[in-house]
């Protein structure tokens, strides 16, 4: 392969087999996760270095080798097979970004099970679908979230991370410390086929529930290709992914990608805020940060940027979620002191299309970008031919001629994404002459809110749980912070009268019920709702609404 880093001559000359070569295992032989995110660190001599650097609550930070989460990992694979946990069984988590959370990923990867987040704001109804959907077979909690836990019907056995094993012992729960206590701190990994799964994630649909989405460890492979050539990250980086690992974002790329590269990960515990991000930026020299556009705009929005630039270190930042306008673009290479590329995937698929660190292109602001190495992407007319640059279509992954692609279809069969050669993506887009894509918005209604991608079908079936709802229908509504936040039109029950109180009732609802981060900011109490002669409600006409509302009409 040629040294440039020249786009389109590198593409033509990129081949998957330089990247199946920086990992122990192969796509002939088979891989185990923990092996390619820990242990080859430690076979290479490396065990001393640090895998990861972690800011805590009220001031507690921990740096913590490849060694010790290497012992680690083996115990916590130990004591799962203890408890008759088998290669491919499936293990709920639900922690903050604490190394506890990193040792149970590494750990049930260590014996080929298939780890399964639980993001720390859902509620009780979205942590028993999950549950139960992939049949887990031991639930890692903390004593912050045990209580979300309460209502859940066939709970598995729990370990909890707590201080007194009392807290433990009174819900009925193992104790995490004394478990990892009582087993070995050796355990062979289990090398896996390279199609079987190491990830269960559950993505958001506009109809009905999470879909399942079982990503395969061949999947390794195509995080290196973003992590190296989109993100730009090597060898001497101080790399921050702010994302939740309790999403794909944060799951596939600031553990899984940085680690199978050798690369040193950050978690900060403490919940985003502007002031406690540039304290992290600051403390630890970050030159390569991840985040969604919602934090470029919250940072940009607060006043704690004065006088920061000479006290950063960045030189390569990345967004994802949505696309970023001029404003943060200019903002973030103004009071960051660097670059910002606007990346674009899926859960189902990991990123695909890209503004790339690492290759010279031409960048147009607000773009996806460009395929990524080891992807053809195509725009599709509704016939699924595909269209000419400059023409909007569907965007799809030419399946054929995407080594790097490893979307095996949803794990219940919950949707058919597939026609002929081509994954459909739902996402609306048009090329520009040189290849570069646009997005141009969603076929469908996902809302995309700070960053999240949320189904209206998940916050409108919660809302209707409320006695006093009749109708429902949730919508993305433009915001300057966000994005979007979720408006609910409500339809009430005969009997029921609108008031703030019953708007605080719902929102909490849905809080407690869906997740923190997916109830409805706004509602508003109307008489009906605009639906098809068939019945189906027609929420492109609220869409319009709620966004005319936004802009002041």
């Amino acid at each position: 392969m040629t040294t440039t880093n020249h786009y389109a001559a590198f593409m033509a000359e990129f081949s998957m087999d330089q990247v199946e070569a920086k990992f122990l295992g192969s796509l002939k032989d088979g891989f185990n996760a923990c092996v390619e995110c820990c242990d080859k660190q430690v076979q290479a001599g490396k065990g001393d270095q640090i895998g990861l650097y972690y800011e805590g609550l009220d001031g507690i930070s921990s740096e913590h080798s490849w060694a010790e989460l290497q012992q680690k990992s083996a115990r916590f694979a130990n004591f799962l097979k203890s408890q008759g946990v088998k290669a491919g069984d499936r293990i709920s988590c639900m922690l903050p970004r604490t190394p506890d959370l990193l040792v149970v990923v590494l750990g049930t990867w260590r014996i080929g099970a298939v780890y399964q987040p639980l993001f720390t704001a859902f509620g009780y109804e979205a942590i028993e679908y999950r549950i139960s959907q992939c049949d887990a077979k031991v639930v890692v909690t903390d004593t912050a979230n045990r209580s979300k836990f309460d209502q859940v019907n066939n709970l598995p056995t729990v370990v909890q991370v707590c201080t007194d094993k009392s807290e433990a012992d009174a819900k009925g729960d193992l104790h995490f410390d004394t478990v990892m206590s009582e087993v070995s701190d050796e355990c062979e990994p289990v090398i896996l086929d390279a199609e079987q799964p190491f990830l269960q994630m559950f993505t958001s649909g506009t109809v009905g529930k999470s879909k399942g989405v079982a990503v395969p460890l061949k999947a390794l492979l195509g995080f290196y290709v973003y992590m190296k050539y989109a993100v730009g990250l090597d060898d001497h980086d101080k790399y921050w992914n702010v994302a939740d690992p309790g999403w794909a974002y944060g799951l596939y790329y600031a553990i899984t990608g940085p680690l199978s590269m050798g690369i040193a990960t950050h978690f900060n515990e403490a919940g985003f805020t502007t002031e406690n991000t540039y304290e992290m930026l600051e403390k630890y020299q970050i030159t390569n940060l991840a985040a969604a556009p919602t934090a470029y705009r919250m940072m940009m929005a607060s006043d704690a940027h004065e006088e920061m630039k000479p006290k950063l270190a960045l030189r390569r930042a990345s967004s994802a979620g949505e696309p970023l306008s001029p404003e943060v673009v200019n903002w973030v290479s103004d009071v960051l002191g660097c670059p910002v590329m606007d990346h674009y995937g899926q859960t189902e698929t990991g990123m695909t299309c890209c503004n790339h660190h690492s290759l010279e292109h031409n960048v147009h602001i607000g773009a996806m970008g460009y395929a990524m190495p080891g992807y053809r992407v195509v725009a599709l007319d509704e016939s699924y031919n595909e269209v000419s640059a400059g023409e909007e279509g569907q965007f799809a992954v030419d399946m054929e001629n995407s080594p790097a692609f490893f979307f095996q279809g949803y794990t219940w069969q919950e949707k058919k994404p597939f026609h002929g050669k081509y994954y459909l993506t739902g996402d609306m887009v048009f090329e520009n002459r040189d290849g570069c894509f646009q997005f141009s918005g969603r076929d469908d209604d996902i809302i995309t809110t700070a960053g999240y991608r949320v189904g209206p079908a998940d916050v409108e079936g919660t809302v209707l749980e409320h006695e006093a709802v009749a109708e429902s229908a949730a919508v993305g509504k433009p915001d300057a912070k966000r994005g979007h936040i979720i408006k609910s039109y409500v339809v009430l029950r005969e009997g029921h009268k609108g008031s703030d109180e019953l708007i605080q009732d719902i929102q909490n609802l849905v809080r407690e019920r869906l997740s923190t981060h997916a109830f409805p900011r706004e509602i508003e109490f109307v008489d009906q709702l605009p639906k098809t002669p068939s019945g189906k409600i027609q929420r492109f006409i609220l869409r319009k609404q709620a966004h005319e509302e936004s802009q002041g009409a």
